[in-house]
């Protein structure tokens, strides 16, 4: 059996709201009130916006034997194809919960439960407890079943090399802030998971402003953590907002570029770790990105190149070891210097092929958003082809640059080829919560944008 709570004092914070602290023990009390009221069958629609609300639903569900289901969005179409794969579903929900769902029984996730008994719990390793989805960024949102055990072991290995990196002997008392939903996995390993199994105590908001994170840091006592992604980190620096001193910075979901992770740690003042992994695998490595762009796999895994699968398919490689228990399929292509330490080129999906020239938008991508006045931007390569070649496009964001400009800067970095002939200029991208930009989302920017010109 494993604790729900690593070793710790009961009484001191598990989580801050609003500045306010929450003990461990109360967490303990609201859950077993949680507990108490829920379904004595189905599966568990964990929607809560709160941080501290959201982890005190996980900890209901898993004290009643139910899976959690963490949605990549709270949309009608997510919630219906869940419905469809688990017919007793019900939801968890607070009060910042999105509205509109139907056909649904939604159960209020409320405040503080004083009465109610705090004992320990314990759970079985085999126990299924998350049904985690990938973003959909390269598709439709697949489910990832993770079970107790795994959960633990990956959160005790980020710890145990976050407090390593940090010259800690463990996260006791580092407190977190995330950007970052804890319905995605990074923002549930590296926040919820980090305060349940590391030690750490967790911010219950989701700031998202830049004003409004550097308030949220402010209020809570140091060491303190910030738990972002590229996107968010670089809107945040390039805001002008004065930051408090931050002991750790942690960022996902994208590569970061070397210069953006110095300007951080210049302007926080403590060390910048990115963290690798995926829904399949879970948390696979970090990396000191200012000072080196090799990964460092955590304790225990080992990734191996898989052989014969052809040029067409490319290089594809597998991560097994600590806490993944089977062989698993990484979505990236990597440059591997031995089992524990490789380079990452681009994702395998990636790969956009342009008159005999190879390249992946990750790659195309990072060059875009290292040019100094774009804000924000991406690729696109359609389906359709112009004489018989399929040419680039660009979304950006850009006020003080003209197309021009832009294109310009591309071919002083990348192949002549993959320069865009067609710069679309917006007042913003629409991004997931993550940071992320859906397949699905570019295209429906392109069906918006891309008319096609008159001859």
């Amino acid at each position: 059996m494993l604790p729900f709570l690593s070793p710790r004092d009961l009484d001191a914070p598990l989580a801050w709201h609003h500045g306010v602290p929450i003990s461990a023990r109360q967490f303990l009390r609201d859950v077993a009130r949680m507990a108490e009221q829920l379904p004595a069958q189905g599966a568990a629609l964990n929607l809560c916006v709160d941080r501290y609300r959201f982890s005190v639903a996980f900890g209901a569900a898993l004290l009643r034997g139910h899976v959690s289901l963490f949605p990549p969005n709270a949309m009608a179409q997510t919630v219906d194809q869940l419905r469809s794969q688990y017919p007793l579903l019900w939801a968890l929900a607070d009060e910042n919960a999105v509205e509109g769902l139907t056909g649904l029984d939604i159960l209020a996730v409320t405040g503080a439960a004083p009465d109610a008994r705090a004992d320990a719990i314990v759970l079985p390793p085999a126990q299924p407890s998350a049904c985690l989805l990938t973003s959909g960024s390269t598709g439709a949102p697949q489910p990832h079943l993770k079970h107790w055990g795994t959960l633990v072991r990956n959160a005790t290995q980020e710890a145990q090399r976050l407090a390593a990196l940090l010259e800690r002997p463990s996260l006791d008392g580092l407190n977190i802030v995330a950007t970052v939903p804890p319905q995605h996995s990074y923002g549930f390993e590296s926040s919820v998971l980090l305060a349940l199994q590391g030690g750490a105590a967790i911010d219950a908001g989701r700031p998202f402003y830049p004003a409004d994170i550097a308030a949220a840091l402010q209020r809570l006592p140091r060491p303190r953590a910030l738990v972002t992604t590229p996107f968010h980190l670089k809107t945040l620096l390039r805001s002008g907002v004065e930051l408090p001193e931050v002991d750790l910075v942690l960022s996902a979901t994208a590569p970061l570029s070397p210069q953006l992770a110095q300007e951080t740690e210049r302007r926080c003042g403590g060390v910048l770790v990115e963290i690798y992994g995926c829904t399949e695998a879970g948390q696979v490595a970090t990396r000191c990105t200012a000072r080196t762009d090799l990964w460092h796999t955590f304790d225990g895994l080992r990734i191996s190149k898989l052989p014969g699968l052809g040029e067409e398919q490319g290089e594809r490689y597998s991560v097994q070891g600590g806490h993944v228990a089977e062989p698993t399929l990484l979505a990236d292509i990597l440059e591997l210097q031995d089992a524990e330490h490789f380079r990452l080129l681009g994702r395998a999906n990636d790969l956009v092929h342009v008159a005999g020239k190879r390249s992946s938008l990750g790659h195309l991508n990072f060059h875009l958003n290292s040019i100094e006045g774009v804000e924000d931007g991406a690729f696109w390569v359609p389906d359709e082809v112009t004489d018989g070649v399929a040419r680039p496009v660009v979304f950006v964001v850009a006020p003080t640059l003209g197309a021009r400009a832009i294109a310009a800067a591309l071919r002083a970095r990348i192949e002549p080829v993959f320069v865009p002939r067609r710069i679309v200029h917006l007042p913003q991208l629409p991004r997931e919560a993550t940071g992320k930009l859906t397949a699905h989302t570019l295209r429906q920017l392109a069906r918006e944008h891309l008319v096609p010109r008159k001859p």
